[in-house]
């Protein structure tokens, strides 16, 4: 069963908190998702289907498959800051399931391919990977053998960013998302696109998805330090309350 990384420490901060620190006071708000039936997307546009494709000429990047590797000590799970919807659902076998950090449960889709899921944010975030788990000993066919990857801000303008293909996958599916600049996309939305299925099967389970954020080390100032310094004259003569 999979843990998620542990919790952040004081001087930590995402490149997506530094980036947007002078981006106006918009509120950090997160509300609790609706029951599945009512996450199920609506009918998508066209476009939303069919994505403007990158240049053939993309640069390929790495994708592993196992578990969360060392390196995602230095992200974090932006998941939570997102709105979800799929494409289609069976009642019981949604959002929540795909997203109750246990891999005992999955998200079941129920129509045609391609099977869709939309993770919508409210301000631009910049992703580090997607990583997605899955395991074809217990799915069989139901497990993915081709996935996509898009970006963009709203379903018309979506680009496809990475295609996926797997080979009977047991474990986190980790897929790295980078412009053409080879630099980490910042995006208002990423839709994960299931094309095909193993055995040529119809639908499909995805057991848990994960949205990561590269994080930086704040940087302690000089100053900073000096006022941590509390046995200095100056700051001894607060120790007592009079």
């Amino acid at each position: 069963m999979f843990s998620p990384p542990g919790p952040l420490t004081p001087t930590d901060t995402s490149v997506d908190e530094a980036a947007e620190a002078t981006a106006g006071n918009s509120s950090a708000e997160q509300s609790h998702p609706p029951p599945d039936a009512a996450r199920v997307a609506s009918p998508l546009p066209a476009a939303a289907g069919n994505p403007q494709e990158q240049p053939q000429n993309r640069a390929s990047h790495p994708v592993s498959v196992g578990t969360l590797g060392v390196c995602h000590s230095a992200v974090r799970e932006v998941g939570c800051q997102a709105t979800w919807s799929l494409s289609s659902c069976k009642p019981g076998f949604g959002v929540d399931q795909l997203r109750d950090d246990t891999v005992e449960t999955y998200w079941q889709s129920d129509g045609q391919l391609p099977h869709l899921v939309n993770i919508q944010f409210r301000r631009k975030v910049t992703v580090h990977d997607v990583a997605v788990y899955t395991d074809f000993k217990l799915d069989e066919s139901y497990t993915p053998s081709k996935i996509s990857v898009r970006c963009g801000t709203n379903f018309n303008d979506l680009q496809e960013i990475e295609v996926v293909e797997l080979n009977e996958p047991a474990g986190w599916v980790v897929i790295p998302l980078k412009d053409l600049n080879d630099r980490l996309v910042r995006t208002f939305m990423v839709q994960i696109a299931v094309i095909a299925n193993h055995q040529q099967g119809r639908d499909t389970h995805l057991r848990q998805i994960k949205i990561h954020s590269p994080m930086e080390e704040k940087k302690v100032t000089a100053a900073a330090q000096q006022m941590a310094n509390w046995n200095t004259t100056e700051m001894l003569q607060f120790v007592n309350v009079r």
